[in-house]
């Protein structure tokens, strides 16, 4: 037994420990400073911090100097801090694109409910009308490219279409 009442293989592990607390105690704050500085995020410093110190508690038997165990954890909390920022601007660059102003559930509800009377109003229009004012308004064909479609001239699609719409407008205003 050593003279100080530990395993002889315990007193490097040992003598880190109070290394790494003494330098902690002293230095702790004035690194997290340093470090918020370069991060302007107090929260991400002290994670830096910490990650250094624990870093520095595992390399402290390779330290060539443990005199300049100060240098070396500045040195650390500043390679920290450049990795940080590095992941920071990668996940900003490649963060999801907010969607343009999307619309609240309630629209969306509202949306979905008038489109659901709109298509039982189109069921309710004679065929040709609903032929017409479908591929008018959903499929966006012109009145040539409908009157190709069904087989009618442009001036049959243009009566179908207005009759069309007076039928919907009248049963879509009696729902309201």
């Amino acid at each position: 037994m050593a003279p100080t009442g530990r395993h002889p293989s315990a007193a490097p592990s040992w003598a880190a420990a109070e290394a790494v607390t003494h330098l902690y105690a002293a230095h702790y704050r004035s690194l997290v400073r340093l470090a918020a500085l370069l991060l302007r995020d107090t929260s991400v410093a002290e994670e830096v911090v910490q990650d250094s110190f624990v870093a520095m508690h595992g390399a402290w038997r390779r330290l060539a100097d443990p005199d300049r165990a100060l240098a070396y954890l500045r040195q650390s909390v500043v390679n920290r801090s450049r990795s940080a920022l590095r992941h920071r601007t990668v996940v900003a660059r490649h963060a999801p694109r907010p969607a343009p102003d999307a619309a609240s559930a309630e629209h969306g509800a509202m949306v979905a409910l008038e489109h659901a009377e709109v298509t039982a109003a189109l069921r309710l229009l004679p065929q040709r009308q609903r032929e017409v004012l479908v591929l008018r308004y959903y499929a966006d064909l012109s009145e040539s490219d409908i009157a190709d479609a069904i087989g009618i001239s442009r001036g049959a699609v243009k009566s179908h279409a207005s009759r069309g719409m007076a039928a919907l407008r009248t049963t879509l205003e009696g729902t309201s």
